[in-house]
């Protein structure tokens, strides 16, 4: 029953994880397969998946000499030894673990299978990555990817405190990504005004994984910054003039 009860609060693309990661390993039918995870929580749960089922059933067969003779009777006597029989059952058992431990070798493969970790700049983000960063040096599996999305930059004459204020937090942990991870390639992406919805604009966005995004400066920006450069020439001259005078009186 507390099995049941725990399969049934799976969220529904754990189950499909589930069901179609043994059959894509079989067929090979993809030169590259990616699992787009929810939270760690989820995600440590589906990575864990192949060995407790590998031990499960390991542990299932050795019950055999136990309960085989008991599931041979049970099978003849509703006429379904065939099917059901010991050696049939034995059968299926074998196969799926001979799939679950190719499931294993795969994971544990650096050639064949790395983890990309996605957070933001944030505390929580930092801990939950560190987490998992952990846990996956645990269970054999490559990362050496960090993508950290939604940053803010400097683009324009940000004015706002709120904005200035975000900016120096987001900074604070950016640098302990950066210290954490130096031996990580870190992909800084920029938290933008609108969507990436749409083939256009994924295949637009997608290049500032290749590409390291650098802020835009405008034509506006630029003569902006010019005539403050002015203004400040005029009061260092205004400034010096006025001390040469109080030098000469």
């Amino acid at each position: 029953m507390p099995f049941s009860n725990a399969s049934l609060n799976l969220p529904l693309w754990f189950k499909v994880s589930l069901i179609s990661l043994p059959w894509l390993v079989q067929t090979m039918d993809y030169a590259t397969i990616v699992f787009d995870t929810a939270p760690t929580g989820h995600t440590l749960r589906l990575l864990q998946f192949p060995a407790t089922l590998e031990k499960g059933l390991s542990k299932l067969m050795s019950l055999k000499s136990r309960f085989g003779g008991l599931m041979t009777q049970m099978s003849r006597m509703f006429g379904m030894e065939d099917e059901f029989g010991e050696d049939a059952l034995l059968g299926r058992l074998e196969g799926l673990k001979d799939v679950i431990e190719q499931v294993n070798r795969q994971f544990k493969d650096p050639d064949m299978t790395t983890f990309v970790c996605v957070c933001i700049p944030e505390f929580l983000s930092l801990y939950e990555t560190e987490r998992l960063v952990q846990e996956l040096a645990k269970f054999e599996i490559d990362t050496h990817n960090i993508i950290i999305n939604q940053v803010l930059y400097d683009d324009e004459d940000v004015e706002s405190k709120l904005l200035r204020a975000r900016m120096r937090m987001q900074q604070k942990y950016l640098d302990q990504f950066y210290m954490l991870y130096d031996d990580f390639n870190i992909t800084k992406l920029p938290l933008l005004p609108e969507e990436v919805t749409g083939v256009e604009a994924l295949k637009a966005f997608s290049h500032k994984f290749l590409t390291p995004y650098h802020p835009t400066t405008s034509r506006s920006n630029v003569e902006e910054l010019e005539r403050k450069v002015h203004t400040l020439r005029l009061q260092l001259k205004t400034a010096e003039e006025e001390l040469e005078r109080v030098k000469s009186g």
